[in-house]
């Protein structure tokens, strides 16, 4: 993605290069070529004399993008050599979670952020070295190397037993010691009446409402499978509301497999066994989130295996989530596995482009006195696809920007505070990647996107190949007619207004049109 980012638009028209593996002296050359660049801008910058005070901070936004950048097209480099030294499954479990977070240039830290701090440890005891030599190799700036828990992690409250002074009554009421704890491990914000629902994430939704209903659920347990930010735990904790509005007094627990190893192992150490088995097994409902960092322990695995079905056996409800199937579970035994997978497997769907506005919708409403034109929600939309997380958070930080220096809402300040954001989620489409994907829709052959051809089953699909690269690239009229076979420009004005009418009159034809974005996108 980066080697596009930073390619030419003839280059991107091109389609995808062959990434190299990490190389120091690839990475020493591609760094120092782009500090040359920033090095002339600032002779050039030092040279203009004193500007104006928006040209400074125009100046100073550009340094901030090209910096973001910079580190975004290093990491890539860096994931490239680690995926090849460590292979895809050590790097999918470990090195793939990993988020840049801030960089200090004073001090030469860059901060890698981890979703839990099991992960956090782990990759800290194991690649830490390693990752400190790739990035100092790729950049001379970053000097120091610090991977910790990502400060947005929501906290999770302890399973512990209790004090020696309360055992007497956790043994007494088991399930009771546990109940307030059991609260406070769901967010109020976090319902159902606050998730939006599309195609995507539909069957997960139904799936989750089924099971938080008083009827006995068809299906137990539940398993949510979806990549990071997709709504997986928003569901487990709405899944939780839903069951205690139905059921006043139940006692229900969320945790993460993280939590659950950890209290597991001092419980251990500790020898209070007993009083955490009969805690655990209290639970009307028992919600586990990240199940797959449930790995290593199999005294800890068989614990939670002989609990699911202790929980089973009683009609009690049991929810899991996790970023793959349970088959792909790295490191968990197999009665576990099969266990996680008798229920109901539920997938939530990357969020397409229509779920996403809903979603930027939804969350404005909850904003008073804001004011977002239509046009920066189409772009967000656009551009944060990554996931959900990040979509609600760039749009969260935009208007908190907004309101605070009093600065209208506007498609150049989203460019210019989403910097990070949009350069993570930033991929170029090619026309020529566009044209390849409506012929295959269509099946016709490749050539006729550019052959002079007139029938009604070729010159549809080549209009509405131009509209889509009108609308999903940045060429001008002149440039998407050169791809299409040298047509003139009002060839391509005339397509894109055509498809814009159908789209409006004709449901096939839109249906088309929104079948092809999201394979694009996607």
């Amino acid at each position: 993605m980066t080697a596009m980012m930073r390619g030419s638009d003839d280059t991107n028209d091109a389609g995808h290069g062959t990434a190299a593996p990490l190389s120091s002296s690839r990475i020493a050359s591609g760094t120092a070529d782009r500090r040359d660049v920033r090095g002339a801008g600032a002779v050039a910058s030092g040279a203009s004399g004193a500007g104006a005070s928006a040209a400074g901070d125009s100046a100073h936004s550009d340094e901030a993008r090209r910096r973001a950048e910079d580190l975004q097209a290093d990491w890539a480099d860096i994931c490239i050599g680690l995926k090849k030294d460590l292979g895809q499954q050590l790097y999918n479990q470990w090195i793939r979670p990993v988020e840049l977070g801030p960089f200090c240039r004073e001090t030469g830290t860059l901060d890698l952020y981890l979703p839990t701090e099991f992960s956090a440890n782990w990759v800290t005891d194991r690649f830490a070295d390693r990752l400190s030599l790739a990035w100092k190799i790729a950049s001379s700036d970053v000097r120091n190397v610090r991977i910790c828990v990502h400060p947005n992690r929501r906290k999770l409250p302890e399973l512990r037993v209790g004090s020696a002074a309360a055992e007497p009554a956790a043994m007494a009421d088991p399930a009771g010691a546990l109940t307030d704890l059991g609260s406070a491990g769901l967010d109020p914000s976090l319902t159902f009446a606050s998730f939006v629902t599309g195609e995507g994430n539909v069957l997960a939704y139904n799936a989750a409402q089924r099971m938080a209903a008083i009827e006995t659920p068809q299906f137990s347990p539940l398993y949510l499978k979806a990549a990071t930010g997709q709504g997986k735990t928003h569901l487990l904790h709405a899944l939780g509301h839903q069951f205690a509005a139905a059921r006043p007094g139940a006692c229900i627990f969320y945790c993460s497999a993280e939590r659950f190893m950890v209290e597991f192992v001092q419980a251990l150490r500790h020898n209070q066994m007993m009083e955490f088995k009969s805690r655990l097994r209290g639970f009307d409902m028992l919600l586990v989130d990240d199940i797959q960092f449930i790995i290593g322990k199999a005294s800890a695995q068989e614990e939670l295996l002989y609990t699911i079905d202790a929980l089973l056996a009683e009609g009690k409800r049991l929810a899991f989530a996790a970023d793959r199937a349970p088959q792909a579970l790295d490191g968990v035994e197999p009665r576990l596995l099969s266990r996680l997978s008798m229920g109901l497997v539920a997938d939530i769907q990357p969020a397409d482009i229509d779920l996403r506005r809903k979603i930027l919708n939804h969350r404005l409403a909850r904003f008073t006195a804001s004011d977002v034109p239509a046009d920066v929600i189409e772009f967000l939309a656009r551009t944060i696809s990554r996931n959900v997380r990040e979509l609600v958070g760039g749009l969260n930080k935009l208007i908190a920007y907004a309101q605070l220096t009093g600065q209208p809402v506007s498609l150049q300040l989203a460019e210019e505070q989403l910097t990070d954001i949009l350069s993570a989620n930033r991929r170029r489409i090619t026309i020529d990647e566009i044209q390849r994907t409506v012929c295959q829709f269509y099946r016709l052959d490749r050539s006729e996107m550019a052959s002079k051809r007139r029938t009604r089953t070729v010159v549809r699909p080549r209009q509405v190949a131009m509209y889509l690269a009108k609308v999903l690239t940045p060429r001008s009229y002149p440039e998407i007619g050169r791809k299409f076979g040298g047509r003139d420009h009002s060839t391509v004005i005339h397509a894109v207004r055509l498809i814009e009418d159908l789209r409006t009159r004709d449901a096939d034809m839109d249906g088309d049109v929104r079948s092809l974005l999201r394979q694009l996108e996607s």
